[in-house]
């Protein structure tokens, strides 16, 4: 167990690093970032920032005399980074864990091989591999295999020569090709697991999504408590296989009524948000918990839950070429209503720049409210 005052060492700088800090603190530990952003959110209020690529030897020096564990905030930090880290301090989750979530490829060959339900899919290294795909993946998503997120990267191709000029278009980058499911619509589970195995499941969300970037999380799902269950329990069986620790998110597509794993993000996610508000114990404590070792806390939600994500698009509503602040007085006037911004130097859409969560009792008056503040701020329905 590694107790306050330690230092902890983070590899990422983003708003999710950010939380990480802020809860790290309030636990009593320090905390130093490595970021090559000077002006990264989690950098700015960290007890040291790390200016610096992720794969610099002498920076990763410095975390490893200094720290006394390590985790991440992103999936595309270098796994050789954390595995090099991983000979001098205990390094949360570990780099092989992350290695698989950062590849498509590895990760669907990851799902496949352990059972866990997905889409049908091939991977797609050359024109040839188009050539030999199974005829019933079309219409179906070309996706590349790495640092693809938020909708990047990928493209819809409703038949093979579609899929031919798309994987031009993707620079002949390695991919995989995902049947398109009829989709009924989305969740995800946040865990946390600890290093002898126990897991706490935060409630299941329900997400949708604008442009492939997340826009609204729910909570409580509106599914069926034997599908959240499965869904957590197929959440904790993928951490068991990897032999996971720290906070893990599992994203489902539902299909036909049934689960299938979309992806895995080896980190809080943004659909884990609500948890800030509206459970005893948040994903970012749980993720210091469980890399120091300390005993993972109540993940139970005592309010119903709806996230709503601020996109950089806000600032551009009233002149397309400048920014401007948005007019927060509206948001803020809302008594239930718990508005995050993240420190970020510069705004563009589709740039995640903060988030409110509207909690109560009641979820149909949460949602309702949290729909009606997400207009009041103007965010359109398209």
């Amino acid at each position: 167990m590694i107790l306050p005052p330690a230092t902890l060492g983070m590899l990422g700088g983003g708003q999710l690093g950010r939380f990480f800090v802020i809860a790290a603190h309030e636990l009593g530990y320090r905390v130093v970032v490595l970021d090559p952003d000077a002006q990264s959110p989690a950098g700015r209020i960290a007890d040291r920032h790390l200016v610096a690529a992720y794969d610099d030897a002498d920076a990763l020096n410095v975390i490893a005399e200094s720290c006394a564990a390590v985790t991440t905030e992103f999936e595309n930090v270098p796994a050789d980074s954390l595995a090099y880290l991983s000979k001098f301090v205990p390094v949360r989750p570990g780099a092989e864990a992350v290695r698989i979530s950062q590849n498509r490829s590895a990760e669907k060959g990851f799902l496949r091989q352990h059972g866990f339900p997905h889409a049908p899919y091939a991977d797609i290294r050359s024109d040839a591999d188009l050539d030999s795909a199974n005829a019933g993946l079309f219409p179906g998503i070309l996706k590349v295999a790495r640092f693809g997120y938020d909708g990047k990267g990928q493209v819809r191709v409703a038949d093979r020569d579609a899929a031919r000029v798309a994987f031009g278009q993707l620079k002949n980058e390695p991919c995989v090709l995902e049947q398109m499911m009829p989709l009924d619509y989305e969740v995800s589970v946040v865990l946390a697991r600890d290093s002898t195995g126990r897991v706490k499941c935060f409630p299941t969300v329900e997400n949708s999504h604008r442009h492939g970037i997340l826009d609204v999380s729910m909570v409580p799902a509106r599914t069926s408590g034997c599908l959240a269950g499965n869904a957590e329990e197929i959440a904790e069986g993928i951490a068991q296989k990897m032999d996971y620790v720290g906070t893990l998110a599992v994203e489902f597509f539902v299909v036909r009524g049934q689960l299938l794993v979309n992806e895995m993000a080896p980190r809080p996610h943004n659909s884990g948000h609500y948890t800030i508000d509206a459970c005893v114990t948040n994903q970012f404590e749980q993720q210091v918990r469980a890399v120091t070792g300390l005993p993972l806390g109540d993940a139970h939600a005592h309010s119903a839950a709806v996230m709503v994500n601020l996109l950089g698009d806000l600032w551009f509503l009233k002149d397309a070429q400048h920014s401007q602040e948005p007019d927060w007085a509206q948001l803020l006037a809302v008594p239930n209503l718990k508005l995050h911004l993240y420190g970020k130097h510069h705004a563009r859409p589709g740039r995640k720049m903060g988030h409110f969560t509207v909690i109560g009792g009641d979820a149909q008056k949460v949602q309702e409210s949290a729909l009606a503040a997400r207009r009041l701020i103007g965010i359109r329905d398209e």
